[in-house]
């Protein structure tokens, strides 16, 4: 029987720093999946944005 054939590279995890796993992809456990989470909702990945100065407005 052949060995099967991986997926998806082995990388670090994004969080710790372990090797990741097949199931938990990027994350090395379903801990750092869930912490990876919490500071997806919680804002902490935010991307700033700035505001357009709007382009049809009249001159004051």
């Amino acid at each position: 029987m052949a060995d099967p054939i991986p997926l998806r590279p082995r990388r670090p995890c994004p969080i710790c720093g372990k090797p990741s796993t097949q199931k938990q992809h990027p994350f090395c456990s379903g801990r750092c999946a869930q912490i990876d989470l919490h500071r997806w909702l919680g804002g902490s990945y935010a991307i700033p944005a700035t505001v357009a100065e709007e382009e049809d407005q009249p001159p004051a």
